[in-house]
């Protein structure tokens, strides 16, 4: 009998440590995106801005997404909310439909104010392409 109840009460234990364990973790796939701006490009070499004030919260990461006409994007500078600006280098050719890695961002949870991109496009018959840019929590 005793041998019985210690096993029901070890294996309640293990349940419960079990629960626990799967509340409490939090994967980095599942943690909100938020639109946090959208430019529509020009053609050629070009820089533009898109300013992020309207949103509020903290941010951990970034992605670009590439919408209607390829964009070969050379970098972007995020500027955050106390002036500190981190460059990205991304030397990278997006197809329209596509998406970036996920970008990290330093310190962490970091509120962002604006986000400069250089790029280059080259295909006119297609239209300007459109880059959004995501914000992960």
């Amino acid at each position: 009998m005793k041998i019985k109840l210690f096993v029901t009460a070890l294996m309640a234990l293990f349940a419960m440590s079990f629960q626990i364990s799967t509340v409490t973790t939090v994967d980095a796939t599942s943690r909100p995106w938020e639109l946090l701006g959208v430019k529509k490009v020009n053609y050629g070499v070009d820089r533009d801005e898109i300013d992020v004030t309207a949103q509020e919260g903290f941010f951990t990461g970034l992605k670009l997404k590439v919408k209607h006409s390829p964009i070969n994007m050379h970098k972007l500078a995020v500027h955050y909310g106390n002036g500190d600006v981190q460059e990205i280098e991304l030397r990278e050719n997006f197809r329209a439909g596509s998406e970036s890695r996920v970008i990290d961002l330093q310190g962490n949870k970091r509120v962002i104010r604006k986000i400069v991109i250089w790029y280059d496009t080259k295909n006119l018959a297609r239209g300007k392409g459109v880059v959004e840019v995501w914000g992960r929590h």
